[in-house]
C-alpha cells in the first residue's frame, strides 16, 4: 500500500475538521508553527498542507495574521441567507464579462503520444483477435468499466462500481441520455456562459432550459436560489468558457441546493484531469455519491478530440432505476475503442500520460 505523505494527512485531518465544524467560518487556525509542534512535524509540511486548503477555499491566508476558515456551507435554501444584504437586497457582484472570456480559454495540450497508442492497438488487435467481433453489454463492456471505476478511485477518490456506470459516444451523446433518464418535462438549469453544445442538446431533446448567470466562482448565489430549475447541469472545474472553478463552499452550496430541492445536478468534469494543483479538488459525486448526482467526463481531452469515448456515472441508489429507462440502447463505442482504452487504463500508459501533461502545464 502506497504511504501517504505527512502533508496529506494534516490536509485531511484539517479539511474534515472544518467541514466537521471543530473549526467554523471565520476561525483562526493554529499558527503553522504551533501546528507543527503539536503534530511532531516540519513547518514546511505544515505550510504545504495549508497551502492546499487554500488553493481548494477551505482557508483563506491573511497577512501577517494567519490562516482563517473561509468555507461556509450553511445551507442558504433553508436559512434564506446566501447572497443578500441585510435588507434583503441582491448584493452586486462583479460577475464575468464577455470580454474576459478569452483570458480564461482553455489551455492547449498535448494529444496522447501516437505511437504508445499505435503499439496498444497492435497489441489488442493480436490479443483479442475475432473477440473483437462480439457486441458489447448496452452499458459498454464490463473489463472497461471496471477499468474506470479502479481509475476513479485512484484518481478523483470516487467509490463507484462499474454497474454504476455507462459509456457513450462522447459527452453530447450522454447528455441526452441524460434527459432520457430524468425526463423532459423538467426544466434543466445550465451555467451563463457555458459551453453552447450544453444548451444546444438539452432543447434539441425537447427540455426547458434556464440560464444561471456566472460568477468567478460559479453560479451566482441568487440565481442559485430563485432558480425553478429541476436539474442542474454544472462544470464545477474550469467551467468553459469563463474559466470559473467552484471552491468547496460554492460546491457544498449546489449540494445543499440539491438535496433542500430534491433535485439532480449533472457535474460535467471533462478538463479536472489538466488542474496544475498539487491535489485535485473533490467532485461533486465523491460529496454526494448516493442520489443527487450524476457525473459525465470524456477521453476527448485526454487522449484526442477523435476519441469519441465518453461515461456517465449514476449514483448509488438509483443506478438501477436510472438504467431500466435507457436499457434498450445499444452502446454506441466501437469494442475496439473499449478494449484499447481498457489496455492504457491497465497498463498505467494512460495516468503516465496525465502526469506528464500537468507537469508540463506547472512549468
Amino acid at each position: 500500500m502506497t504511504r501517504q505523505p505527512a502533508y496529506l494527512k494534516i490536509y485531511y485531518k484539517l479539511k474534515d475538521q472544518i467541514t466537521g465544524k471543530a473549526y467554523r467560518f471565520g476561525q483562526k487556525l493554529p499558527s503553522k508553527r504551533q501546528l507543527a509542534d503539536t503534530e511532531h512535524l516540519s513547518v514546511i509540511t505544515i505550510s504545504h498542507a495549508y497551502d492546499l486548503l487554500a488553493e481548494e477555499g477551505y482557508v483563506e491566508a491573511r497577512e501577517r495574521s494567519g490562516y482563517y476558515v473561509s468555507y461556509d456551507d450553511s445551507d442558504p435554501f433553508l436559512s434564506g441567507n446566501g447572497n443578500y444584504e441585510e435588507d434583503g437586497s441582491a448584493r452586486e457582484t462583479s460577475g464575468i464579462s464577455p470580454d474576459s472570456r478569452e483570458i480564461f480559454a482553455v489551455p492547449a495540450v498535448e494529444h496522447f503520444p501516437f505511437l504508445t497508442y499505435a503499439k496498444t492497438v497492435r497489441k489488442v488487435l493480436s490479443d483479442e483477435g475475432e473477440k473483437l467481433f462480439v457486441k458489447s453489454e448496452n452499458q459498454g463492456r464490463l473489463d472497461l468499466r471496471e477499468a474506470i471505476a479502479s481509475y476513479l478511485r485512484r484518481s478523483r477518490g470516487m467509490e463507484v462500481s462499474p454497474a454504476q456506470i455507462l459509456l457513450g459516444s462522447g459527452a453530447e451523446y450522454l447528455y441526452g441520455i441524460v434527459v432520457a433518464m430524468l425526463g423532459r418535462d423538467k426544466v434543466y438549469g445550465v451555467e451563463d456562459p457555458s459551453y453552447e453544445m450544453i444548451e444546444k442538446v438539452y432543447v434539441q431533446n425537447g427540455v426547458s432550459v434556464e440560464k444561471l448567470k456566472m460568477e468567478p466562482d460559479g453560479i451566482r448565489s441568487s440565481a442559485l436560489q430563485e432558480t425553478g430549475a429541476e436539474i442542474l447541469h454544472v462544470t464545477p472545474f474550469h467551467s468553459y468558457p469563463s474559466g470559473a472553478t467552484a471552491d468547496a463552499t460554492k460546491r457544498a452550496e449546489y449540494i445543499n441546493w440539491a438535496k433542500h430541492r430534491n433535485a439532480f445536478i449533472v457535474e460535467d468534469d471533462y478538463d479536472s484531469e489538466f488542474t496544475v494543483k498539487t491535489r485535485r479538488e473533490d467532485t461533486l459525486f465523491s460529496m454526494e455519491p448516493d442520489r443527487h448526482v450524476l457525473y459525465i467526463n470524456t477521453f476527448s481531452r485526454t487522449i484526442s478530440h477523435a476519441t469519441r469515448v465518453g461515461y456517465l456515472v449514476l449514483p448509488n441508489e438509483l443506478s438501477g432505476e436510472l438504467l431500466s429507462k435507457v436499457a434498450f440502447y445499444s452502446c454506441t463505442v466501437p469494442v475496439l475503442d473499449q478494449v484499447v482504452l481498457r489496455e492504457l487504463l491497465n497498463s498505467g500508459e494512460f495516468e503516465r500520460h496525465i502526469n506528464r501533461v500537468r507537469r508540463n502545464l506547472r512549468g
